[in-house]
């Protein structure tokens, strides 16, 4: 191990190219962390903190849109109207045939096109996002009470503030290394952990006896990384044979490969995506309270996001919310039909399925039982 990470090391060294793309994601994330540090006028930071405390759910979000949302700074929602954008636009291929021979049969092209949509779907995202927070804000006392043109200012710079992060984002996959938005994402989790390990010793500078959960807290987390990283890399092997063709004097094919099916087809998203729902009714009853001044309303409207807020209802619907947009987002990202199209066209079959129809019902009972 210690000679492939000193090979990789080597590479980066020598490799010019490569340096440049580092150095342009470092730049990126330098930007997007300094941009998180301006914060929104008019925030009281000790009650803000506490606030995030006392709700997980508002405390998980902020994790994901890159702890922006938790200082409410100007730059609070991060990348997360953009993946919310994605995945509605994915599932709307499922409802708008077009939308998904754009998505899945024009090329390159139509996913251009299919890209700026999500963007434009954005903007309208962000602006609702960014209003129900501020209401929930305000009344719970974090943000003084707006005047109409500090909310058209506020809601204006955060969501400007989420369009610029949209942007570093494709900046950082398009000419920097990896996918972009998850290394925002990253940046914001990992930005926590000096502030996370000043405050743990200070509590066990105070009280020594809770060393030993630390420990046990320590290798429990790194028993599940390791064990995220096995899910996030295991394959599902199909073993796929390629037809013997005769061409004057030479013989192509007859080779064995296999086809891999990834254990994790859907990733984070649908962790983001169930957030993201489970948020919402909150977000618009908050508004629509502002708005509707009916006493039965409000009082119906406050139980409903009461009861959306009990540990146990958030954990189940939260679940359920997952494992549902998991089939979701695998069946409009994962086609076996097209799959099965092109191992036919280019002379491969799935040894004992018939090629055609066939071989697409297997690769999807296949990645359903995954």
């Amino acid at each position: 191990m210690a000679s492939t990470f000193r090979e990789k090391f080597s590479l980066v060294v020598k490799d010019k190219l490569l340096q440049k793309k580092i150095f342009f994601v470092l730049l990126g994330l330098i930007i997007f962390r300094l941009l998180s540090t301006i914060p929104v006028p008019g925030v009281d930071a000790a009650k803000l903190a506490a606030f995030f405390q006392g709700n997980q759910l508002l405390g998980l979000f902020s994790i994901f849109s890159g702890s922006g949302l938790s200082t409410l700074s100007i730059v609070m929602l991060g990348v997360s109207p953009y993946i919310t954008a994605t995945i509605v636009m994915q599932l709307l291929t499922m409802i708008f045939p077009k939308l998904k021979a754009l998505y899945q049969e024009e090329g390159d092209a139509g996913r251009a096109k299919f890209s700026q949509y999500s963007r434009r779907l954005t903007v309208p995202l962000a602006i609702i996002q960014a209003y129900g927070f501020l209401l929930i804000l305000i009344q719970g006392g974090q943000l003084p009470a707006l005047t109409t043109l500090q909310w058209i200012t506020d809601i204006f710079v955060i969501t400007a503030g989420s369009v610029l992060m949209m942007w570093i984002g494709e900046l950082i996959t398009e000419y920097g290394i990896g996918n972009g938005l998850s290394l925002i994402i990253f940046a914001g989790i990992v930005s926590r952990i000096p502030g996370l390990i000043v405050q743990y010793r200070a509590i066990l500078a105070a009280n020594p006896s809770v060393l030993p959960w630390y420990i046990g807290f320590a290798i429990l987390g790194a028993i599940v990384v390791w064990v995220v990283v096995i899910v996030t890399e295991a394959e599902r092997p199909i073993p796929v044979t390629y037809a013997k063709r005769v061409r004057g004097s030479k013989v192509y094919g007859g080779i064995s490969t296999y086809l891999p099916l990834r254990v994790n087809q859907a990733g984070v998203i649908p962790i983001i995506f169930g957030l993201s729902i489970l948020l919402f009714p909150q977000l618009i009853l908050n508004i629509l309270t502002r708005v509707i001044h009916n006493a039965s309303f409000v009082s119906v409207a406050n139980g409903i996001v009461t009861f959306i807020n009990n540990g146990w209802v958030k954990s189940i619907l939260y679940f359920i919310l997952v494992f549902v947009f998991t089939y979701f987002y695998t069946a409009v990202t994962f086609d076996p039909q097209s799959i099965s199209e092109n191992l036919q066209k280019s002379g491969a079959f799935i040894p004992g399925i018939r090629p055609g129809q066939s071989t697409a019902d297997y690769i999807s009972r296949v990645v359903s039982r995954i």
